[in-house]
């Protein structure tokens, strides 16, 4: 990876001029990143921890241990260290691996000056999700909860609620809200594979029974995924689910200390931890409210408006006509907590009712976990135009579902633990419900399709049948087109139409239409779908009809399996090009009458100056 979040301010040092080489190369990319002096190459280093979210050090890595030991405090606030030798063969996560970002920040380091990332936190080694990364916060023994599901050790997961997890070796097993393990195969209501929490949902257990189990030891490891306080001892952890929505209505000027203390007064009071707060929510016209936007930005979250008459529509405990008057809705606080960052309240629970100050107003509510459906694209093929977002969404995921030859692209990419749901050819609607069912039981699922999932692929099949009880995530991918654009030259410069000539689904009259019209349109168009052994004359039929609305020397592009094995570029024209050499792993390209061949690329002129 070479991206960078702009945000993180990144201090780089060096001592020797090959050192300040690799610098500028990465200063050239980041212009978040900054070259730091110093008195000495030990001031700078200092200067930089103090100074930077993140420190890249072109130094020998006991030199940089010697001179940060002394100002090491706590890994979730200390800046992530790399360290690159003086060839830049390799950059060292030293310091903040998970927490800070090092781990990333050193395979970012590694792209830019192709250097080996150097990746020692022993979850990324044996490929098993470390407690921090799962993007929510994590709190309690850490080292030891994850050091325990490391070492194969029984760590009991309990759950107030079927959060979407991604997938846990199966010594991690979730438990019954009485504290005992359930059955194989069961992380919710009866489902998980393999005995693991690795089905994708955590489940099962009342918040009583998180407290229970934190407050006895004896029974081993655990890990507890709720919002409640709960006491901590050195086997539990406890992973905070975003879970509450706190609403806020204020007075115009209200002080952002007097929203903060009681916002955390009625949090403690109700027995919930902040750091399960989702986000802060109000009306539209407090969306500037500086004691309210301050608040929310010192705990990290986002604040989330919503105007008068949606505010006004939530039924509430307790509506004030006053505030109707002042604001245009009877609920400012309970309605905001209920709506939520989505808008959907029916998912939620109000747990404290508001609670006012002289110029503040909170109330706190509950969401449900909704399952999480993830519809990733794999790109045409080829490793390398597999997108980053998409490996991480595999990983993320506990239960993976595709067509079983996409599936086995992808096999090395997924965590231990992961439930594997493979189908044939057709039986996309099949593979699609299949997704939604996993996803609406509470799991993170991914589904799986070549291409960009929207194209032709899975996500329409998918989306058909998902609805509010999941969050549905798209990744795009590199699509067949693109692919074979970049290995034609430039076809797809100006305006084209994608088109495919399966008639399975589509009768062949609209698919007449739709060809003549790209035709008369003079577009450059791609043929998906354009030739199989049991439809073998709708390509030569679609060809005639282009041919009647330009040349016969138009350029067309045939290539069959783009990015894979056994690829192949034929170019030709639409006088010349046979039909027999097309088939189902091909995409057709046929230019428009502006389309050349120049030095044996297809090439579309953009028209920013007319070829002579």
């Amino acid at each position: 990876m070479t991206d960078q979040n702009p945000h993180t301010r990144i201090g780089l040092v060096a001592a020797t001029a090959a050192g300040r080489r690799h610098a500028d190369t990465l200063t050239a990319a980041w212009p978040h990143a900054r070259l730091v002096e110093g008195d000495s190459v030990a001031d700078a280093l200092r200067n930089a921890w103090a100074r930077y979210d993140a420190v890249v050090a072109f130094l020998a890595a006991g030199a940089v241990v010697r001179i940060v030991a002394p100002l090491l405090g706590d890994k979730r606030t200390d800046p992530a260290v790399v360290v690159v030798d003086e060839a830049a063969r390799h950059a060292v996560a030293l310091l903040g691996g998970h927490a800070g970002g090092g781990n990333d920040l050193a395979e970012a380091v590694g792209a830019l000056l192709d250097a080996r990332p150097v990746i020692t936190t022993a979850t990324d080694a044996v490929d098993l999700p470390g407690l921090d990364t799962l993007g929510w916060p994590v709190q309690g023994a850490v080292a030891a909860v994850s050091r325990a599901i490391l070492d194969g050790e029984p760590v009991e997961l309990i759950a107030d609620a079927a959060w979407p997890l991604p997938a846990l070796p199966p010594n991690v097993r979730a438990a019954a809200h009485d504290g005992s393990a359930v059955s194989a195969g069961s992380a919710s209501a009866g489902s998980a594979s393999a005995g693991s929490a690795s089905a994708g949902s955590a489940s099962a257990g009342s918040a009583s029974a998180g407290r229970e189990a934190a407050d006895n030891a004896a029974a081993g490891y655990r890990l507890l995924v709720t919002d409640r306080v709960v006491s901590l001892d050195e086997r539990t952890a406890v992973l905070r689910p975003p879970s509450l929505v706190a609403g806020v209505g204020a007075s115009r000027g209200v002080p952002a200390a007097e929203v903060s203390e009681l916002l955390h007064r009625v949090l403690a009071e109700a027995g919930l931890d902040p750091a399960s707060l989702r986000c802060l929510a109000s009306a539209d016209v407090k969306a500037d409210e500086v004691g309210i936007r301050s608040t929310a930005d010192t705990l990290g979250v986002p604040l989330v408006t919503w105007p008068a008459t949606r505010l006004a529509a939530v039924d509430v405990p307790h509506p004030s006509e006053v505030v109707r008057a002042a604001v245009g809705t009877p609920s400012v606080a309970e309605a905001a907590a209920l709506l939520g960052p989505d808008g959907r309240a029916d998912d939620a629970t109000l747990l404290v009712p508001k609670t006012a100050t002289a110029m503040a107003t909170v109330a706190v509510a509950r969401h449900a976990p909704r399952g999480r459906l993830a519809v990733v694209g794999l790109g045409p093929g080829a490793t390398d135009l597999r997108t980053p977002r998409a490996v991480a969404e595999l990983r993320r995921a506990a239960v993976v579902v595709g067509l079983d030859q996409y599936l086995d692209q992808v096999r090395d990419v997924l965590r231990p633990g992961t439930r594997v749901l493979s189908s044939g050819l057709g039986a996309e609607e099949a593979r699609a419900r299949a997704a939604v069912a996993e996803a609406a039981a509470g799991r993170a699922v991914a589904l799986v399709g070549s291409g960009d999932a929207g194209v032709y692929a899975m996500a329409s099949p998918a989306l058909e049948y998902a609805d509010e009880r999941i969050d549905v995530v798209g990744v795009p991918g590199v699509t067949a087109a693109l692919a074979a654009g970049a290995l034609l030259g430039a076809p797809l410069g100006h305006d084209h139409a994608y088109v495919s000539l399966s008639d399975l689904h589509t009768p062949w009259e609209v698919i007449e239409r739709r060809v003549t019209a790209a035709a008369e349109g003079d577009f450059v168009t791609l043929f998906y779908n354009p030739r199989s052994r049991a439809r073998d004359w709708q390509l030569g039929k679609a060809l005639g009809i282009l041919a009647g609305h330009r040349p016969p020397d138009t350029p067309v592009g045939v290539v069959r399996n783009a990015s894979r094995p056994g690829e192949r570029v034929h170019l030709a024209t639409l006088a010349t090009l046979d039909p027999a050499v097309v088939d189902m792993y091909s995409v057709v390209v046929v230019g428009s009458s502006d389309t050349r061949l120049v030095a044996g690329r297809m090439v579309t002129p953009r028209g920013y100056r007319w070829r002579s």
